[in-house]
C-alpha cells in the first residue's frame, strides 16, 4: 500500500528510532509550553534539563543533536533564553569549538602513524598483561596530546582489520572472495573456540585502550573538550593545567594502570583472554606481507606524520598559539607534504568532529536557559556553603554522578559557568575557584568511565561496527568498566579530599604555580605578580 504524506512525515521523524522514543520526544515538546504557562519558567527549566539528560542517556537510540536540538530550539522560542545569549555562550567558548574542528581533523591525518604503532605493539608483545598495560599507556599518552575519539578510532580500526583477516580465514575464504564478517555460519568447528577467544582478547584490549584515553584525557588542556573550556574560564595554559590537575590525576593514573594489571592477572570482569597461537600466526603472516608492500612513499608519509606529532606536543607544551590554531598547522603541514590536495580528501577529516561541535552549541543553548532562569543557584549555593575539603569533594561527586548518566562536557559546562558566576559575585575567592575547577574537571572525567554515556570515546566504541562482532554490548561495557570505576573514582575522591589542597599550596610555595589576580571583569586570566 502506498504511503501517504502524513505517514511519511511520521516515519521520517527521527527515522528508525523506536515509536515509544518518538512519542516521548513529541510529548516533551507538547508538555513544555503547558508547563511554562502553568508552573512558570523556573520549574519548566528543570523539566527541560531532565528531558535533555534523557536524550543524552539514550544516545544509542538517536544521536542527541536532533532530539536535544529540538528541545533547545523550543526553549528559545518559548522565551526561556534568547538567541543573543546562546550566541554569547558559543562565542565565550570559541576556543573549544576551534579545538573540535581543527584538532580532531588534524589528528585524522596522523592515523597511518597511529595504526603503525598499535599494530607493532599488538603483534610484537606476547605477554597479555604487558600488552593490556601498553594499550592503556598508549591510549593515555596519545589522548593527553591528541583527541580521545581519534585514538579510539585508530584502536578500533586495528582491531577490526585483524578480526576481519582471521574471520575470513576461519570461514575458508580467500582474500579475493567477498565475505561477511558479521556472520559465523561458515566458520569451521575447529576455529570456533579460537574465534571466541580472539573476540574476548580484542574486547579486553579495546576496553584497556578506551580507559587509557580517559586516564590521559583528564591530565592536559587538550585531552577532553571540557578541559579547554574549564582552562579558558580559569585562564590556565598548558603547563599550569597539568600541574593543577596532577595531585588528583597522577594517583588516578597509577591506580588505573594497576587495575589493568590486576584484572588481567586475576581474569576478573571478563578479562584475561589470550591471543590463540593459530590466530597470531595468521596475523603475523598478513602483517609481514603488508610490510613487504610498504614502499618509500609510505615511509616518507610516516616520517612527516611523526614530525607533525613532535611539533604538536612542543607547540602545546609552550602554548605557541591557541589549541585550534595549532591543530590547523598540523593539517596544513601533513596535507602539504603528504600530497593531500583535493578538497574531498580534506572534507573526510572534518566528518568526525562536526556532529559533536554542533551538539556542543546545543549544550550552550541549554546552559543559556540555566543561566537566564538561575536554575542551579540553589545547588551551587549549597555546595559553596560547605567548607574546605567537603566543598570540593561534593563538587567532584556531583559532577561524577551526573557525568556517568549524561555527558561530561555538558555537566562541566554547567558547573564551571555557575562557579565562575559565584566568583564574579564575590561569593568565593580566586583560590577556591581554582580548586573547584579542578574538582569539576576530574569529576567529569574520572567517574564517567562507569557507563558509555559519560565518555564520548566509550560511546564511539559501543556504536562502532566492531562492537557487535566482538560481542561488546552496553551491559558488557559497564561490567568491564566496573573495576576501573570503583578504583579510579575512589582514589580520585580521596585525592580531592586529602591531597588537592595541600599539594596545591606546596606548588604555590615552590613557585611552580602562582596565585591569579582578579581582572576588572571578575574573570582572571593573569597570575598575580609577587
Amino acid at each position: 500500500m502506498k504511503t501517504t504524506v502524513p505517514q511519511a512525515l511520521i516515519q521520517n521523524f527521527l527515522n528508525h528510532t523506536p515509536t515509544w522514543y518518538k512519542l516521548t520526544i513529541l510529548g516533551f515538546l507538547i508538555l513544555n509550553p503547558i508547563l511554562l504557562m502553568s508552573i512558570g519558567s523556573f520549574y519548566t527549566g528543570w523539566v527541560l534539563i531532565l528531558e535533555f539528560i534523557f536524550t543524552l542517556a539514550l544516545a544509542l537510540k538517536s544521536y542527541p543533536l536532533q532530539p536535544g536540538g529540538l528541545l533547545a530550539l523550543e526553549a528559545v522560542l518559548l522565551g526561556m533564553t534568547t538567541p543573543a545569549t546562546v550566541y554569547h555562550e558559543a562565542l565565550n567558548n570559541f576556543q573549544v569549538i576551534l579545538l573540535l574542528i581543527f584538532m580532531v581533523a588534524g589528528i585524522y591525518f596522523m592515523k597511518d602513524l597511529l595504526l603503525f604503532l598499535f599494530t607493532k605493539i599488538l603483534l610484537g608483545v606476547r605477554s597479555k598483561v604487558l600488552l593490556g598495560l601498553l594499550f592503556s599507556i598508549m591510549g593515555a599518552f596519545l589522548s593527553a596530546f591528541l583527541d580521545a575519539l581519534t585514538v579510539t578510532a585508530v584502536i578500533i580500526a586495528v582491531a577490526l582489520g585483524f578480526y576481519n583477516i582471521y574471520h575470513r580465514v576461519a570461514s575458508g575464504k580467500s582474500s579475493q572472495t567477498s565475505h561477511d564478517s558479521t556472520s559465523d555460519h561458515e566458520i569451521d568447528s575447529l576455529h570456533r573456540e579460537n574465534l571466541d577467544n580472539f573476540r574476548g582478547f580484542l574486547r579486553n584490549l579495546l576496553m584497556h585502550g578506551a580507559v587509557g584515553t580517559a586516564l590521559g584525557g583528564v591530565c592536559t588542556l587538550v585531552g577532553e573538550p571540557q578541559n579547554l573550556l574549564i582552562a579558558d574560564k580559569a585562564g590556565w595554559e598548558f603547563l599550569e593545567f597539568f600541574l593543577r590537575m596532577a595531585p588528583v590525576t597522577l594517583p588516578v593514573l597509577a591506580t588505573g594502570l594497576f587495575t589493568c594489571i590486576m584484572v588481567e592477572k586475576l581474569r576478573w570482569f571478563d578479562y584475561g583472554f589470550q591471543l590463540p597461537d593459530p590466530v597470531r600466526l595468521i596475523l603475523v603472516e598478513f602483517e609481514t606481507e603488508q610490510q613487504k608492500r610498504r614502499d618509500s612513499a609510505d615511509t616518507a608519509k610516516l616520517i612527516i606524520q611523526a614530525i607533525a606529532g613532535i611539533w604538536l606536543i612542543f607547540a602545546l607544551a609552550f602554548h605557541l598559539a591557541e589549541v585550534g590554531i595549532i591543530g590547523l598547522t598540523v593539517i596544513v603541514f601533513i596535507t602539504a607534504f603528504n600530497g593531500i590536495i583535493d578538497e574531498h580528501q580534506l572534507g573526510e577529516a572534518f566528518k568526525e568532529a562536526l556532529p559533536f561541535t554542533a551538539l556542543l552549541v546545543v549544550f550552550f543553548a541549554i546552559v543559556a536557559v540555566i543561566q537566564d532562569q538561575n536554575l542551579f543557584s540553589g545547588i551551587i549555593g549549597y555546595g559553596l556553603s560547605l567548607e574546605g575539603s567537603h566543598q570540593i569533594g561534593m563538587f567532584y561527586l556531583a559532577n561524577g554522578i551526573l557525568s556517568a548518566i549524561s555527558d561530561n562536557v555538558f555537566v562541566a559546562t554547567v558547573y564551571v559557568q555557575e562557579v565562575l558566576r559565584a566568583y564574579q559575585a564575590g561569593t568565593i575567592t580566586r583560590d577556591q575557584f581554582d580548586l573547584l575547577a579542578v574538582a569539576i574537571n576530574t569529576g567529569t572525567n574520572i567517574p564517567s568511565v562507569a557507563t558509555p554515556n559519560g565518555q564520548a570515546a566509550f560511546l564511539f566504541l559501543l556504536t562502532s561496527s566492531l562492537a557487535p562482532v566482538i560481542r561488546l554490548s552496553y551491559g558488557k561495557m559497564v561490567w568491564m568498566a566496573l573495576p576501573y570505576t570503583l578504583t579510579m573514582a575512589s582514589v580520585g575522591l580521596f585525592a580531592v579530599y586529602f591531597l588537592l589542597d595541600p599539594a596545591t599550596a606546596y606548588l604555590y610555595d615552590t613557585g611552580l604555580l602562582q596565585h591569579h589576580s582578579p581582572s576588572s571583569s571578575g574573570n582572571p586570566t593573569e597570575p598575580a605578580v609577587h
